[in-house]
């Protein structure tokens, strides 16, 4: 069935696609949902794809509001627009690294901007002679959320969209976020904490339709496992801590969260790098079959002469490698600048080339089998640090120098990998709807450079106003609401351990190391042979290890509606157009409480005391707007219209 959907106009150029309207709107959608991911990646360890609800948007805007638009138009401006949102990941894996460590007081614009535009640029470039074997040839390879894109934008060539409810969606999550964050009339946190038998139980929910609208897009399985991991830190090694360990105050003290939590976190740490090199292990084979691949498709690149057909047509070779000539060598300079030592540099950079090169391929050929949602990119960037914070030492590099060299890597082939996993599924809906793949290719280009540009603003303009990490720098009022920036902290560990004079918990991380090694063997041993529905992953329990329990409680509320949803629906015909409604009203949701925490930071930021509403009823109106919310995404669910 694939096969037909490509030869529409396959030698025909459409009437309109690369356009300036096409582009324009591409940066600016790109823009917003780059700013929704930076946000929601720091506050919850996650982030979402942007390519359904830009095309949704897109063609919302197009042909509601100019009376005009292709199909090909609107894949230009999901493309764009995704290209931007998939650097979100990359960075903010990475960068917020440094200033957890305390290696940077600030996040430096040129560094985070060119570490951006290196890696997404790289991981455009290598995985452009890689789409006809694996996007073309290859029909093991499905990519789901290309041929999802690509429905949505037939869809709306027939004239159907939810540009609507994306927009309603939008406006009830800034609405939200500015009462909570801005007016405090509702509050973020509804947390208690119990003495027990001489330990403390801490408890919450965190008030946020983001974090319950990426409950509902990750569904219930992943969902319950961050729960999962949420408990094991809260509700067993938090009491267990508390009633072993002297902390210097009494159990009733408002600084024990923190105190307990800074300890707690460390499981997350020895749970994330076994969940990291475990699932490099599961996905062996397809690492050599991409690396097989990719080699094939740089041959075929060398060797066609042929002039292909336009829905074959890739960037010119000439472009392709002065391309990749020009981003290796600003990836030498910027090291140099970074580190202020060229023999550092020197060395940095071919091993970020052959990481990204690796991580690239490995990545373009995992997403198309079990999409860009379960690419386990974490896990490669993990890798990517343990391989180059252990090159770097052995070449008798230490200090601030050689944390700088390593993140610095880190960032470049996490941005490559990301950018390179959403190149691939932009590709495969251009491939079923008769695109040009070189205009996609130059777009994605466009979204890379563009979106790069905002990163480091919105990242300081962000831990000025909230704390990243730490929030040790702001008011005291403000304290105890910093961005968690999971990811980020683990990686700020790892390097304090190696290159710092940080004493690491050795105890708690092997302890997090045995609970994922335990829950690796429980789902290859138990529920693998069963063929059971639901399967124990590492890493989202990682990431509930990490987290707040409030957090962990409220995606569960997200997984929960999704699975409802799902059951109140008779036939899966019915049942993936109410998720897929589901789906567009959550992004909604997840970009306008993102965009609106932006635009709170900015008086924030500049010390601005904005009215304080708080009162008597804030926790009640907290519950009542939050079961709105969920009734809301239920009802948009269910619905038969």
């Amino acid at each position: 069935m694939q096969s037909e959907a490509p030869r529409i106009q396959r030698d025909k150029i459409p009437t309109a696609e690369f356009t300036g309207l096409a582009i324009g709107l591409g940066i600016l959608v790109g823009l917003g949902m780059s700013l929704a991911n930076v946000y929601l990646g720091l506050f919850a360890g996650m982030t979402v794809s942007a390519s359904i609800p830009a095309a949704v948007i897109s063609m919302g805007l197009l042909k509601g509001v100019f009376k005009r638009g292709t199909i090909h138009e609107n894949n230009i401006v999901q493309t764009i627009a995704s290209a931007g949102e998939s650097l979100a990941a990359g960075i903010i894996f990475t960068m917020p690294a440094l200033v957890i460590a305390g290696v940077w007081s600030d996040f430096d614009f040129w560094t985070t901007t060119l570490i951006s535009m290196t890696g997404g640029m790289l991981g455009v470039l290598f995985m452009i002679p890689l789409r006809r074997p694996m996007i073309v040839e290859d029909a093991d390879l499905i990519y789901p959320e290309g041929v999802a894109c690509s429905k949505v934008l037939r869809a709306g060539e027939e004239g159907g969209t939810g540009m609507r409810m994306v927009f309603a969606a939008l406006g009830v999550g800034t609405f939200i976020q500015i009462l909570t964050s801005g007016l405090r009339l509702l509050t973020a946190d509804l947390s208690g904490a119990w003495t027990i038998s001489g330990a403390r139980v801490f408890g919450g929910f965190t008030a946020s339709p983001a974090l319950i609208a990426v409950g509902y897009i990750v569904g219930l399985n992943i969902s319950l496992l961050i729960f999962v991991g949420g408990a094991i830190s809260w509700l067993v090694a938090a009491p267990y801590l508390t009633a072993t360990t002297d902390y210097g105050v009494a159990l009733d003290a408002p600084e024990l969260f923190g105190l307990v939590k800074a300890d707690v976190r460390f499981l997350g740490v020895g749970a994330m790098i076994v969940g990291g090199l475990w699932s490099i292990i599961q996905i062996r084979k397809g690492i050599g079959q991409g690396v097989r691949e990719t080699f094939g498709g740089y041959r075929s690149a060398m060797d066609d002469t042929a002039p292909p057909a336009r829905t074959d047509q890739d960037m010119s070779r000439k472009w392709l490698v002065l391309l990749t000539a020009a981003t290796c060598m600003v990836v030498l300079f910027l090291y140099y600048r970074v580190t202020g030592n060229m023999g550092l540099a020197a060395l940095a950079t071919p091993l970020m080339v052959v990481c990204s090169f690796f991580f690239v391929a490995v990545a373009s050929y995992i997403v198309g089998l079990v999409g860009s949602s379960n690419s386990p990119v974490s896990g490669m960037t993990i890798c990517s640090v343990l391989l180059t914070s252990g090159v770097i030492f052995l070449f008798g590099y230490s200090g601030e120098a050689a944390i700088l060299a390593t993140m610095a890597v880190a960032g470049v082939v996490c941005c490559a990998t990301c950018t390179s996993g959403d190149v691939c599924q932009d590709l495969k809906t251009g491939q079923l709807i008769g695109a040009t793949p070189y205009r996609q290719q130059w777009a994605e280009v466009i979204g890379v450079i563009c979106a790069s540009f905002v990163m480091a603003p919105v990242l300081g303009l962000l831990h000025n106003a909230y704390g990243i990490g730490t929030d040790v720098h702001l008011p005291e009022s403000l304290q105890g609401h910093a961005l968690e920036a999971p990811q980020a902290q683990l990686f700020a560990s790892l390097m304090r351990g190696f290159f710092g004079e940080a004493d690491l918990p050795w105890g708690i991380i092997a302890a997090g190391a045995a609970a994922g090694l335990i829950i690796i063997l429980i789902d290859q041993l138990v529920l693998l042979p069963k063929q059971s529905k639901f399967r124990l992953f590492v890493m989202p329990v990682a990431v509930g290890m990490y987290l707040p329990l409030g957090l962990s409680m409220a995606i569960l509320v997200g997984g929960l509606l999704a699975w409802f949803s799902g059951r109140a629906h008779t036939n899966p015909e019915s049942r993936g157009r109410g998720h897929e409604k589901g789906v567009l009203l959550a992004s909604g949701l997840i970009a306008g409480e993102a965009i609106a925490g932006v635009l709170i930071a900015i008086p924030k930021a500049a010390k601005v005391s904005l009215p304080d509403l708080e009162g008597a009823f804030t926790p009640f109106l907290t519950t009542f707007a939050m079961a709105g919310v969920a009734i809301m995404i239920y009802r948009a669910s269910v619905s038969q219209k």
